[in-house]
């Protein structure tokens, strides 16, 4: 990804997928499935706003495998 992809606003699939090394058809399954981030549908296009995948991600934190983490860090 380019720097400027790494500071832009909206996040593609292939972004996405990029970012958590993943492939694009995992992502277009977590989409279909009602998991990962919420999405933008724009002529067609998927979208995932930056803010909606950190949001996403901090929801996924975990201080231990079996705790979640404290929303805004840790104790």
């Amino acid at each position: 990804m380019t720097p400027e992809q790494l500071n832009a606003q909206h996040l593609t699939q292939r972004d996405l997928a990029r970012r958590w090394n993943k492939a694009v058809g995992t992502i277009e399954r977590y989409r279909a499935d009602g998991k990962g981030p919420r999405f933008l549908k724009i002529g067609g296009k998927c979208l995932y706003r930056l803010e909606d995948v950190v949001e996403y991600e901090n929801n996924c934190l975990y201080d231990s495998p079996f705790a979640k983490a404290r929303q805004g860090g840790a104790a």
